[in-house]
């Protein structure tokens, strides 16, 4: 979904198990600043499908981004996300360097899975895409995912994981357990970047966080929202969508390419001293 504001572009996607309106809130805050929002669902979620059984990576699903860059007509953005949107931001940042004025990079990280991750996840999705009653599976789930202390605000989405397909997802987790580690390629991505962290987020710890702000060559540390989770878009937008409108602003005041315009400069002879 697009604003259709006449403004820079911030390209946002959603993380896992929500769909692009989490991002709603956001929308007239950006729109009043100036900033024309795009919102996508990533494949398996909200109206995004994938055929049964396809195997896909985030670097597919950095291409469909680029897709629908494409058909809107827009050549450069800010690109960022949540979770596995954070994931699709940094590979599109290495696939089309061209085409990403800023990066901003929301409950996410660079690197794989640990081990320890991959059996908390490959159990979790065994229990989620079978018979077993989903209360507890919910219960466990949305404190973290969502974040923010009112039970209120994880109605909208605990009622859409209740009455969805339970086992939509599962070709999404297989992407998301298998996901390789960008941190050594991290030094190439030049654009501005904005790091942010849900203090309540319990997959991508500080200390993720910390490894992917230093490995970006044009991060300025990580920015912690206290109380928040991965749904800081949907339970904070108060406190996101300044830092997002800042990120936006610098990135689209930078030159394109700066390399580019340094060498549009007027050539200055050394003086030479006799």
């Amino acid at each position: 979904m697009t604003s259709d504001i006449p403004g820079p572009t911030l390209v946002l996607t959603h993380g896992f198990l929500m769909d692009e309106s989490m991002f709603e809130p956001m929308r007239e805050p950006l729109a009043a600043a100036g900033i024309n929002l795009v919102t996508i669902d990533a494949r398996c979620h909200g109206r995004t499908q994938s055929p049964d059984g396809e195997p896909f990576t985030y670097w597919d699903m950095a291409a469909d981004t680029l897709s629908v860059l494409d058909e809107l007509g827009i050549g450069k953005a800010v690109i960022g996300g949540i979770g596995q949107g954070g994931y699709i931001a940094l590979r599109l940042a290495l696939l089309a360097p061209e085409r990403v004025r800023g990066l901003a990079l929301i409950d996410t990280d660079a690197g794989a899975c640990t081990e320890h991750e991959f059996d908390f996840y490959h159990t979790f999705f065994e229990r989620w895409g079978s018979t077993e009653p989903m209360a507890p599976l919910v219960a466990e789930l949305a404190p973290v995912l969502i974040g923010g202390n009112d039970p209120r605000l994880w109605r909208a989405w605990t009622s859409r994981w209740y009455s969805g397909d339970r086992r939509a997802v599962l070709p999404a987790a297989r992407c998301l357990m298998e996901r390789r580690s960008l941190l050594h390629r991290l030094c190439e991505i030049g654009a501005p970047a904005l790091v942010i962290r849900g203090s309540q987020d319990g997959s991508s710890s500080a200390q993720k966080n910390a490894a992917m702000a230093a490995g970006l060559i044009n991060a300025d540390g990580v920015v912690t929202i206290p109380g928040a989770g991965q749904g800081a878009a949907w339970t904070h937008p108060e406190v996101l969508a300044p830092l997002l409108i800042r990120l936006v602003r610098r990135a689209s005041a930078r030159p394109a390419n700066p390399i580019a315009a340094a060498s549009a400069l007027p050539l200055v002879a050394p003086r030479v001293r006799a």
